[in-house]
């Protein structure tokens, strides 16, 4: 199992480069993903982040992204312009990975 070495703290993450227990997130546990991942955090990305974790903790679904924004006071397309697509966005904030259901965000649902 992949692990991230943040100042000496083990943080692992699943093949799929998802964290494996979401308590483990904070700001530095995002930033090494993103950094990971080839993303530089913009200013404002952690309030995002911070966002969709306290709504999935309370609907267990990802909000809509066009809400992410509008809740954190940023520009619409805030997540897209920052993460490229969803599923990277809900990796970075730490989220479970949701394995073929996570198949709907990146190709839409099944035709």
């Amino acid at each position: 199992m992949p692990e991230l070495d943040i100042d000496g703290r083990k943080v692992s993450l699943d093949e799929d480069g998802f964290l494996v227990n979401y308590g483990d997130w904070d700001a530095e546990v995002a930033r090494a993903i993103a950094k990971k991942e080839g993303i530089n955090l913009a200013p404002g990305m952690l309030e995002a982040l911070q966002f969709m974790r306290d709504y999935y903790s309370r609907y267990k679904f990802f909000p809509i992204i066009r809400a992410v924004c509008k809740n954190v006071h940023q520009p619409r397309n805030c997540i897209t312009e920052n993460f490229v697509d969803p599923v990277t966005a809900w990796k970075l904030a730490g989220l479970p990975n949701l394995g073929e259901e996570m198949d709907i965000f990146k190709y839409g649902p099944p035709s």
